[in-house]
């Protein structure tokens, strides 16, 4: 009669086993849409994917045929691959040997004549609008002496594309060289 009583007071193998499989469900679950929720996170409606080079500018000079010190021409960067990036949001900054970075200026623009540095773009595509694989720039220096024949001069070049709305600015490459 033991036996009887004790087996009505215990929960039957089956119902456990149905209650093991639901929580397992429900925590299965609730770790998806968790997981889901963090790789779903991202700053802006893409990611932004590019390949870069840099070219020290004694090798571009010697490339367009002038002397490095003519046109004063610190460092060429190319991209090797990402997806076409409009040049309006495009920002490029530079420093020397780890010091304040400090931004570039187009050619043409209305205050690039007191900027501390300039860039020519370089286009094969023929498309002003857009910078794609294979195309670059010219980095050199404006107002500012950035490279003297004196001391190492190391260029590290961070382009940026500009955030709009409530989307930050972004770093989406950095290259460098010699200058």
């Amino acid at each position: 009669m033991n036996n009887e009583m004790k087996n009505e007071e215990a929960v039957s193998p089956v119902i456990a086993t149905i209650l093991m499989v639901a929580i397992t469900v429900v925590l299965a679950g609730v770790l998806y849409v968790w997981a889901s929720s963090l790789a779903g996170d991202s700053t802006g409606d893409t990611m932004d994917t590019y390949v870069w080079s840099a070219e020290d500018g004694s090798s571009v000079a010697k490339k367009t045929g002038t002397a490095a010190g003519d046109q004063d021409v610190l460092i060429r960067v190319s991209m090797d691959g990402g997806d076409e990036l409009n040049w309006a949001v495009v920002e490029i900054m530079i420093s020397k040997n780890g010091e304040t970075p400090m931004a570039c200026l187009e050619d043409g623009h209305q205050e690039a004549a007191t900027a501390k540095c300039t860039y020519a773009k370089y286009e094969t595509t023929g498309s002003t609008e857009y910078w794609s694989t294979g195309e670059g720039i010219v980095i050199s220096e404006g107002t500012d002496d950035i490279c003297t024949d004196t001391g190492a001069c190391f260029i590290s070049v961070d382009i940026i594309k500009k955030g709009s709305g409530n989307v930050d600015d972004k770093v989406i490459g950095t290259t460098s060289a010699s200058a």
